[in-house]
């Protein structure tokens, strides 16, 4: 029997005024993943996620968290989720300790005894231990993120939803980040993460979805959302010890190649089909006794890929 999935969302459409913002969303996600949710500005994650953390009522739709009816069950959808917002402030007159056994305190968890050692163990889950008699005001950027993350987690939320949480970190802040978040995930927790930036997203998540003008264009895994938004095509470059231009001459005769160019010893040329069929080109050149030395592919970068949903938005 299948596991009922951790974020079941039917037909969610967001409507302010005439504009609409969330247009019949449909996206299922098991559990234990970490999902990206990536779109330019405007694309309806916002609305998405307002609706899931109970912050607003759709136009019209379901939506279902872990088998709870968000619409009908908020105070129960509201103790399995956690949310952190984008650029969530901390308090500057506090102690990390100090601002986390608040929020425990504000949860019920326990005892001040159980809060101070579950305060503790989401320290340790975001790698911040050591910062615990640290005042907020003196935390990096990457820091606080982190901070912020472990009061999500101070009641053991089932699902996870991140409003763009890797925003303004540097790179090494972004490591930690991800590291945390897929040891969440290991732990059957599932972690629901939106960006602008989609290569960020393709590191940090198992699975993603792309939504434009509140409509979903996307969904599954990295090479399945290049697939269903057409950017399957690459440039290859193969570079040869022998018989180059008798390797040029079979491959443009196939039919997933175009715009073939020969040097010396490299044949380069664009490929459109898939995987499976790249492979079998790379065979045919071996069969046929040509020596390859190099293999090199190229794809459209994320960030590509995204440019041009974007400035879909523009077109008439």
């Amino acid at each position: 029997m299948a596991p009922i999935p951790a974020i079941d969302i039917r037909y969610l459409r967001v409507d302010y005024g005439n504009f609409v913002a969330v247009d019949d969303l449909t996206l299922t996600v098991p559990p234990g993943e970490v999902f990206g949710l990536v779109g330019p500005n405007g694309a309806g994650k916002t609305s998405t996620f307002r609706v899931l953390t109970t912050l607003m009522e759709p136009t019209y739709g379901e939506v279902i968290l872990s088998g709870v009816d968000v619409l009908e069950d908020i105070e129960t959808a509201r103790r399995i989720i956690g949310y952190m917002p984008d650029l969530a402030p901390v308090p500057s007159d506090l102690k990390v300790g100090e601002f986390l056994e608040f929020h425990a305190a504000a949860y019920g968890l326990g005892t001040r005894a159980q809060r101070r050692e579950r305060v503790a163990e989401c320290l340790e889950e975001v790698a911040l231990t050591a910062q615990r008699g640290n005042w907020c005001k003196e935390l990096s950027r990457g820091q606080t993120q982190r901070v912020v993350l472990a009061k999500t987690l101070l009641h053991r939320p089932h699902i996870l939803i991140l409003d763009e949480p890797a925003s303004g970190l540097d790179p090494l802040a972004r490591r930690d980040l991800r590291q945390a978040l897929r040891k969440l995930a290991a732990t059957g927790a599932t972690v629901f993460v939106s960006s602008h930036i989609l290569s960020e997203l393709a590191e940090m998540c198992s699975s993603l979805c792309v939504m434009n003008r509140g409509r979903l264009l996307a969904s599954g895994t990295v090479t399945q959302v290049r697939d269903q938004l057409g950017h399957n095509d690459r440039t290859l470059t193969v570079s040869l010890l022998n018989r180059e231009k008798e390797a040029a001459t079979w491959l443009e005769s196939q039919a997933s190649v175009h715009d073939l160019r020969l040097s010396e010893t490299q044949v380069v040329f664009g490929f459109t089909g898939s995987d499976d069929a790249q492979a079998d080109l790379l065979e045919g050149l071996i069969q046929r006794g040509i020596r390859l030395r190099a293999f090199e592919e190229k794809r459209s970068s994320f960030e590509d890929i995204l440019v041009e949903v974007a400035e879909s938005n523009r077109r008439p």
